[in-house]
This record gives structure tokens, sequence and C-alpha cells, in this order.
């Protein structure tokens, strides 16, 4: 890691993708963030905010946008992240305010994405580790993103997560077996909701896989 988060940091920064989403879905607007928070989380770090709504007692996907890449400073990266996870993942409609109460946030601070060199594509598998990596796979024109929690939500093993990549980009599962493909890892600090507006605790995938 190149960066670490207290607790407290972690809390306060699922707590702001939660009210940014409440006031954006309520007013159409966001709060004002103080000169504090924007000194305190001033770092440029990637970023997903991750929404999910409980139903019958299972946590289902309600959407996931963030930034791979740190471009944008970490408060910055979290409000855009939480908004465009409630009204512009493509794969959902908009939220409304009243899924809110239903609604768990998490969100995933990103180590920069590193280049995976090998010389046997047949290596890769090596190079991985379910729990800690997250993959983005490119080829051409495609892109695809899995976060370090997704493989063990699922119980993939190392070759399912690079072939769940690799669809995720739009590509054939074992595409990561051919030439002239990239595919980078990165680790993430992950903060997560128990249950909507409950505590807020680190999530530590090494302990479940």
């Amino acid at each position: 890691m190149l960066f670490e988060l207290t607790d407290d940091s972690g809390k306060f920064l699922v707590k702001l993708a939660r009210d940014t989403v409440e006031a954006f879905l309520k007013t159409g607007c966001t709060s004002e963030l103080s000169s504090d928070v924007l000194q305190r989380f001033y770092m440029k770090c990637g970023v997903f905010v991750t929404i999910s709504m409980f139903d019958r007692g299972e946590k289902v996907l309600r959407g996931c946008i963030g930034y791979p890449y740190p471009t944008s400073s970490l408060v910055d990266a979290v409000v855009n992240s939480a908004i465009n996870a409630a009204t512009g993942d493509p794969r959902f409609p908009s939220m409304v305010f009243e899924e809110l109460d239903r609604c768990v946030f998490d969100v995933s601070v990103l180590t920069p994405p590193e280049l995976i060199q090998v010389d046997n594509p047949k290596e890769y598998i090596q190079h991985i580790k379910v729990g800690r990596d997250g993959l983005i796979v490119e080829k051409g024109g495609n892109k695809g993103l899995l976060l370090p929690q997704v493989p063990v939500e699922w119980q993939w093993s190392e070759e399912e997560f690079l072939c769940q990549c690799c669809m995720k980009a739009g590509l054939l599962p074992d595409s990561w077996l051919v030439s002239g493909i990239k595919i980078y890892r990165f680790a993430a600090i992950i903060f997560e909701e128990l249950e909507p507006k409950g505590e807020i605790k680190r999530s530590n995938l090494h302990g479940t896989c």
C-alpha cells in the first residue's frame, strides 16, 4: 500500500457517500464540504462506491461506479462516484430517495493499477491472489474491472477471477491466454456499512477466503 486510512477516515468516507446520495436524491444538489475536509482528503486516489440493497436478507447490487486511476482528490472521487453509483450505473435504473433505508454503502480506495508482466500467459495465475488483488483487463478498446471483494463473494479461484474479468471486458473467458492483452492488479482499502445507516467497518478480505 502506498497509503493507509484510519478507521475514522474510512467511516467518514462511507458516511460521506451516503450523505451525498441522500442530499442529491432529495434536492438535486450536494452539500458543501468544509475546507478542513477538503484539506484532509486532498490526496488523489482511485475510488469505487458500491451500493447494495437488502432483499430478503440478502445483499443485491444496486450500483457500483468509480475511478480506477488516481485522477481526482479522494473526497471528490467519493462524492462523484457515490452520485454516479446511485444514478448513473447503466445496469440499473436511477435510485429514488425511498430506497435509501434499504441500502448499504461501501467505499473502496484503490492503489494505482500495476501492469502484470509475464513471459507466458499461464503465469498470470501465479501473480494474482483472491482476497488481495483487484484486476483490470484491457485488449483493444475493451476494458473490464473487478474489485478485490468480488471473487471473495463469489468464491472464485484465481483462474475463474481472470476469466470473469475478461468477460466483464466483453471478451471471451480465456482471452487472458491470448497475446496482446494487458492485465493490471491493484489493492483496495474497503470500508462498508453492515446494515443500512448502521455500523461501518473495515472489510478484511483475507480473513474471509
